[in-house]
């Protein structure tokens, strides 16, 4: 799902139940749909799950708001290398108090990407709930420099958050600079799978819709992972735009080669983006790159 975040849904209602003090029923509202709150473009006429990422459908969404995430650290003074106690603590904006209620998605409460300026650190990973509302994560950042932490969660009543926050790690080369990253879009191996990148069109253009097929070899024992088929994380050179996507499709080929999953992508700006995609195949995690260019309209 592309989130930036803002998921605006019209108000639906609820159909109406019968009234008894006449006998007679009213009839289901035809103009009701029950919609996901990941990816939105999921409806139905009936109640159920998204056919997508698993969620149940639900029959309107609040207004959006964005939920604060406050992030304190031990030891305050972050040191590259060594081990960090993360603490993160979201706050209803209406009422300023913690959050205590979440929904669960993708099998987890929360979960938490962190990537290095430079881009070759890159975490998805699950913070755990403490008694006190707030969310803890052990870590290490492998290098002094800038790190963007996204943080996906949903709170009960409101709408699926992804919160973007900036992590300073002080030490020797320390230098602010967008990543320079150079075209790679070759087949990649990873623990036990080989993954092929076919986009449709072959060069992705700013603002339209670019068809992403990974293509994972060989095809056999490939499982949801997290409750999906894949998860991707597209992340700008400057780390401004980052967005957390789930498939659109999964299919075989003809010949059974290769199962090929299909993302949806609009890439909101041009330049060299960095691509993260995670498959699991007989319950290992395999974790690709690719960085692909986003050009013009010419």
């Amino acid at each position: 799902m592309v989130r930036g975040l803002a998921i605006f849904a019209s108000a639906l209602l609820w159909a109406q139940a019968p009234d008894p003090s006449n006998g007679s029923a009213i009839a289901p509202d035809p103009d009701v749909e029950f919609l996901c709150p990941m990816d939105k473009d999921i409806r139905s006429k009936t109640p159920g799950n998204c056919s997508r990422c698993g969620m149940k459908l639900v029959a309107g969404l609040p207004d959006p708001h964005e939920f604060p995430v406050r992030i304190t650290t031990k030891p305050r003074v972050l040191k590259a290398g060594e081990d960090i106690r993360f603490t993160f603590g979201i706050e209803d904006p209406d009422t300023h108090k913690p959050v205590r209620d979440f929904e669960i998605v993708h099998e987890k409460l929360y979960h938490l990407f962190v990537v290095s300026q430079d881009m070759k650190f890159f975490i998805h990973t699950h913070p755990e709930l403490q008694p006190d509302a707030s969310f803890q994560l052990g870590l290490r950042l492998p290098k002094p420099g800038l790190y963007r932490v996204l943080s996906d969660f949903y709170p009960k009543g409101a709408t699926p958050q992804l919160i973007a926050s900036t992590l300073m790690v002080p030490g020797a080369g320390f230098k602010l600079a967008p990543a320079k990253l150079e075209v790679d879009v070759k087949p990649q191996h990873s623990e036990n799978v080989d993954t092929e990148l076919v986009t449709e069109p072959p060069q992705p253009i700013v603002g339209e819709k670019t068809l992403m097929f990974f293509r994972l070899k060989p095809n056999d024992s490939i499982e949801p992972y997290l409750g999906a088929m894949a998860h991707m994380l597209v992340a700008s050179s400057d780390l401004i735009d980052m967005i957390h996507s789930h498939p659109f499709l999964v299919t075989d080929a003809n010949d059974g080669s290769y199962k090929q999953i299909q993302f949806n992508m609009i890439f909101p700006r041009t330049g060299v983006h960095r691509v993260w995609v995670q498959f699991q195949r007989k319950g290992v995690v395999n974790t690709v790159a690719f960085n692909v260019p986003v050009n013009e309209l010419r």
